[in-house]
């Protein structure tokens, strides 16, 4: 029997900028997101969230609060996805794509919505008062 997966994001926001990775591979490859992925076994949901913004950008952070969550379900997945602040070590250091990512980098709040978002990512965004409402 297939059970939902637990998934956390990490949403880095420094400058009127987010950082952002186009997904590499997965469900979404090829859309932009912020960085996350699955929890491990044995791992609490705020090492997941350092772990996975390691691996997909190179950067270094604690995990803050959680800022919402959210349900995506397919005919071949179910995750739950946490989102959760973080607060960089260096928040001027250039991300580098790694892992899953194909590509890491900080955009402008207000062009977040020119990119290939995944699903449901400008209204989760906009809803939680990161970006502008959106039209």
């Amino acid at each position: 029997m297939t059970r939902p997966e637990i998934a956390v994001g990490a949403l880095a926001v420094h400058d009127e900028r987010i950082l952002l990775i186009r997904r590499g591979r997965g469900p979404a490859a090829g859309e932009w997101s912020v960085p996350g992925g699955r929890v491990e076994f044995g791992e609490s949901v705020y090492e997941a969230v350092v772990r996975e913004l390691h691996e997909e950008t190179g950067l270094e952070a604690t995990c803050g609060s959680l800022v919402g969550w959210v349900e995506r379900i397919s005919e071949d997945h179910h995750f739950v996805i946490m989102d959760f602040t973080v607060h960089l070590t260096d928040p001027d250091a250039p991300p580098m794509a790694g892992d899953d990512a194909s590509e890491a980098e900080w955009v402008d709040l207000d062009r977040v919505t020119d990119r290939h978002l995944v699903a449901g990512m400008a209204e989760f965004l906009a809803d939680h008062g990161i970006i502008d409402t959106i039209v």
